[in-house]
């Protein structure tokens, strides 16, 4: 496996790269929510890359960018096992060097749910992403349906701007207990880890309560809000039952429909979703 930190390293490694290169973006601390994305790009890539980089522009000023959790030997090791071939991990003055002032802000899918409660956040994405796909030139590029909002804004980026990229997106991975799989879990107090289940029991109540008929959005919404209410611990950011594409959010559930929810626990903030309308 080598390991590169600066952009001239990098064009240098995928200049010599086998085809079709994969590409696995990560912030780093890997879990098996990452490591299923490696696995399925290992098995798609002639050569295969994996970015760790804990992208500040993404952050907002109050939020946790100097605790996220980070270890680049223990990541390097997972990666290493897992048969990845390049893993390119620059520091922030080599990804926004100074003078460093060109940025790519994505339109109306970027503006609500993690756009409306974090500003900015989207276009340090786009821009991170946007980057780094420039830099690695990838294939295909391997993301977690787990950011649901995130991969529709990445495939927006890619269409609109023409890149050649193809966008994977792959499943939630869980806990046996139905946690989905975070970074930020590491935050949790057992009490919060146990608390932190009520997102995934609102998501369960709306699925049974979508498969025994309901199709209004506003009444499936008051179910999760119903669930989520009954958790001390829990302080709801938003619940939105939303077109899947375009993320408008519905009156009726009548097309593929994402249903996502962000959750304080604590002073840890998670994320979790489904989508309604589509087999699997």
């Amino acid at each position: 496996m080598h390991v590169v930190e600066t952009v001239a390293e990098a064009r240098a490694a995928v200049r010599q790269a086998v085809r079709p290169l994969g590409l696995v973006p990560t912030m780093g601390y890997l879990h098996e929510g990452h490591l299923s994305l490696v696995r399925r790009a290992r098995e798609e890539s002639a050569t295969l890359a994996a970015t760790i980089f804990v992208n500040p522009t993404q952050f907002g000023p109050t939020e946790d960018y100097a605790t996220y959790p980070r270890n680049l030997e223990r990541d390097l090791g997972l990666l290493r096992e897992a048969g990845v071939d390049l893993v390119f991990a620059p520091t922030v003055e080599e990804m926004y060097p100074p003078g460093y002032d060109t940025y790519v802000t994505i339109g109306s899918v970027a503006e609500r749910l993690e756009g409306a409660a974090r500003p900015g956040h989207f276009r340090g994405v786009a821009t991170v992403v946007a980057k780094l796909f420039n830099l690695l030139q990838p294939d295909r590029a391997y993301f977690g349906q787990k950011d649901a909002q995130q991969v529709v804004v990445i495939r927006k980026l890619v269409a609109d701007l023409n890149l050649t990229v193809e966008v994977v997106a792959l499943p939630i991975v869980r806990e046996p207990d139905g946690l989905a799989l975070s970074s930020r879990n590491v935050y949790l107090s057992p009490p919060e880890r146990q608390a932190a289940l009520v997102l995934w029991h609102s998501l369960q109540t709306v699925e049974a309560r979508f498969r025994a008929g309901e199709r209004d959005a506003e009444q499936l919404r008051g179910a999760m809000r119903a669930v989520l209410a009954a958790e001390p611990l829990a302080e709801v950011d938003y619940v939105s039952v939303a077109d899947a594409a375009t993320l408008d959010e519905l009156s009726r559930v009548d097309r593929p429909t994402l249903v996502s929810l962000a959750v304080r626990i604590g002073r840890t903030r998670l994320i979790d979703n489904f989508v309604l309308g589509v087999e699997g």
